[in-house]
């Protein structure tokens, strides 16, 4: 798997090494991850050669205001020849997913991942559809403050194992990008380099064979207390949010060769796992929550395992 993100990030995507390994740990545990950032970054790009890398099929839906959810789950078609409907699966049917501009969409549609993204599956029409696996929604969000985006509810919000940027390429590889244009038809023939069935035994291995000891479940219990009783957060971790926690940290920690979750595992992802599951006080909304979070891991003192 290492082996995967160093090819990506040494041959295709410099400087967008963080957002790699937090897309396949999120793939690797079955979770969604959002991408918030402005336009123009190679958020598209990014998983266009994360899921030709991984030999996956990919879909993409581009949400506009009058996106309907059948454009993103499909829709009965009647088949005259034939004298019955027949049901033409939309983009969500693929194993990497890219919702693009999630927040340009109307709320309505928006709720139209909801069930897919919890449950594995669509309902249309009375009928359950199952969907790939994996499979995983990768989503981007522009800010908030720009023209035509709805905020996503919170329920939605949470269900996005993981939260971050993609930020600006490095200086020498935005040049490089400048000198020799876009890449994205080279990202479109990127051979797979890992074999399905390998994915698939790494996704069991995080889920079965990394184990978690009783000092860093404390640990991470003590994160999620701490959330929660914040003078300046409303709502805390939700035990949601707690299992999250636990299963980027197992991630990270099978990445890193391991088959135990050190405490520092769950340092490392606390800001990709959390931020988004906060919910401040009015009063004290324009806090800064990566600062909030960084204060209650310093009052929490590290375990020794």
């Amino acid at each position: 798997m290492n082996a995967v993100l160093e090819e990506l990030s040494s041959q295709h995507l410099k400087g967008k090494v963080r957002a790699l390994r937090l897309s396949l740990m999120a793939l690797l545990t079955g979770g969604h991850i959002l991408l918030e950032d402005i336009p123009g970054l190679g958020k598209t790009t990014m998983a266009l050669a994360f899921a030709g890398a991984l030999g996956l099929s990919f879909g993409r839906v581009q949400c506009t205001s009058d996106l309907l959810p059948s454009d993103i789950t499909g829709l009965s078609v009647f088949d005259r020849t034939e004298g019955r409907f027949n049901f033409i699966k939309g983009p969500i049917f693929n194993n990497i997913v890219l919702i693009d501009e999630v927040n340009r969409a109307m709320p309505k549609t928006q709720s139209a991942l909801l069930e897919a993204m919890e449950e594995r599956r669509v309902t249309v029409e009375g009928v359950t559809y199952r969907l790939p696996e994996p499979f995983m929604v990768l989503a981007t969000q522009n800010p908030v403050e720009q023209v035509g985006t709805y905020p996503l509810p919170e329920s939605q919000m949470d269900r996005f194992l993981i939260r971050t940027g993609i930020g600006y390429p490095p200086e020498e590889v935005e040049k490089g990008i400048l000198r020799q244009g876009s890449i994205r038809d080279e990202i479109l023939h990127i051979p797979p380099l890992l074999q399905h069935d390998d994915l698939v035994e790494a996704i069991r291995a995080v889920r079965e064979q990394v184990y978690v000891g009783e000092k860093v479940t404390d640990y991470i219990y003590a994160i999620i207390k701490a959330t929660r009783t914040h003078p300046l957060v409303q709502t805390g971790l939700s035990t949601r949010g707690g299992i999250g926690l636990v299963d980027v940290a197992k991630a990270a920690a099978y990445l890193h060769g391991r088959d135990f979750v050190a405490p520092e595992d769950v340092r490392d992802v606390v800001h990709a796992v959390c931020p988004h599951r906060l919910i401040f006080r009015p009063e004290h909304e324009g806090v800064d929550k990566e600062h909030v979070l960084n204060a209650i891991l310093k009052e929490i003192p590290l375990p020794l395992t």
